[in-house]
């Protein structure tokens, strides 16, 4: 979708609300109501499909033990980190800007009985904000979280520098950042960040068909520091 170049990274869409904090303390303010009153664990971002291949591709990596530390940046309701702890993997750690989000992911994990997992409230913008940021991950998963900065009405490849440092920081030498996206192509990410990190694979998502081409709903890859 980007115009992208060494010296910028042009958006052909608009900012939006989805780049805003108020709407994302909005909309988990409204989730944890939900859930109190009939359990509803609210939305996987991008569905149960992509949660689950993203999760395979994990246990599928010889490189990631169950004790490697893992951390979801913009977590949101901690879906992912859950299912995870479900298969045994035991340092996970799961941040968002929303306070809202922290509340909402850690009561659901109180009510599966899945309290290990390290939750905490920081900007994936600032590496001050946030003592997760303070420790290295072999993992650092994205998934939207990206995209909303990209919807953000600030300048966008200032956003983007601030984003990848704090990535670059907290991963682990030859590291895995794994990163979901419906705004970016592959060919766009791979632009954006091929000069901090590895291209190694992408993780297959759901395809469609329209007017005779088969497409791809969003875009996960796989990188590596």
């Amino acid at each position: 979708m980007g115009d992208c170049n060494d010296e910028d990274t042009n958006r052909d869409f608009e900012s939006s609300e989805l780049g805003t904090k108020t709407y994302w303390d909005k909309l988990y303010k409204q989730e944890i109501e939900n859930f109190n009153e009939n359990k509803d664990i609210g939305e996987i971002w991008f569905g149960e499909s992509c949660q689950a291949s993203v999760i395979r591709w994990i246990k599928k990596c010889e490189k990631i033990r169950k004790d490697s530390p893992i951390i979801d940046l913009g977590c949101g309701n901690g879906t992912l980190l859950m299912e995870l702890a479900r298969e045994g993997y035991s340092k996970l750690t799961g941040m968002d800007y929303s306070e809202n989000a922290i509340t909402f992911a850690k009561t659901i994990s109180a009510e599966e009985n899945l309290t290990d997992i390290n939750y905490e409230v920081g900007d994936i913008l600032n590496e001050e904000s946030c003592s997760a940021f303070e420790h290295k991950y072999e993992v650092c998963h994205d998934k939207g979280t990206y995209d909303a900065i990209s919807l953000m009405a600030d300048d966008f490849n200032k956003l983007k520098m601030s984003y990848i440092k704090i990535v670059k920081k907290i991963l682990t030498d030859s590291g895995f950042f794994i990163i979901t996206s419906c705004n970016w192509t592959k060919s766009e990410l791979l632009d954006q960040f091929s000069s901090d990190f590895h291209f190694s694979e992408v993780i297959p998502t759901p395809t469609f068909q329209f007017g005779g081409s088969t497409g791809n709903k969003y875009t996960s890859l796989v990188l590596i520091k």
